[in-house]
């Protein structure tokens, strides 16, 4: 894995309780080598992420974003991985529009009892960031130029 000059980047992952943190606690209990840049929330289920969690991470200095919960149909809240899966398509066709590249940003589906497939899902989404390199600093959109008066805020030009 192409490390950049020794030096970690940020990787937030977002993990349902059940299933993927599971699978990461597995492949450390198998002990398979697995990068340390990933610094893992902890959620009742994928279907809670807000995709404002994740817009948040990258604002606040991620290098890149990983969403992994239990595999469609076997969510232990019946349906909360569908309700994220939906989220996360729509949020990632925004993330080129806000300035943020699409593959900084990856969700994938990791049984607890799948320690090899995280060990290896986390490792191929490190080596794609290093290979991106550090973030950019946030530009966000254009900002539009607005004016205050006493009747509230309008338009400028």
């Amino acid at each position: 894995m192409p490390v950049l000059e020794g030096k970690e980047l940020r990787i937030v992952g977002f993990l349902c309780n059940w299933c993927s943190y599971g699978g990461a606690d597995t492949a450390g209990v198998g002990r398979f080598a697995q990068p340390t840049d990933l610094r893992i929330i902890k959620l009742p289920c994928t279907g809670r992420v807000n995709p404002l969690f994740v817009v948040r991470a990258f604002l606040n200095g991620a290098d890149g974003v990983l969403v992994s919960g239990c595999h469609p149909g076997d969510c232990h809240y019946t349906a909360g991985n569908f309700y994220a899966r939906r989220r996360l398509e729509i949020l990632r066709e925004l993330l080129d529009v806000m300035g943020i590249q699409q593959e900084r940003f990856h969700y994938t589906w990791v049984s607890a009892s799948e320690g090899q497939k995280w060990k290896q899902v986390v490792s191929d989404f490190t080596a794609r960031i290093h290979d991106l390199g550090p973030a950019a600093a946030f530009s966000g959109c254009p900002a539009v130029p607005i004016d205050m008066d006493e009747t509230g805020i309008k338009a400028a030009g």
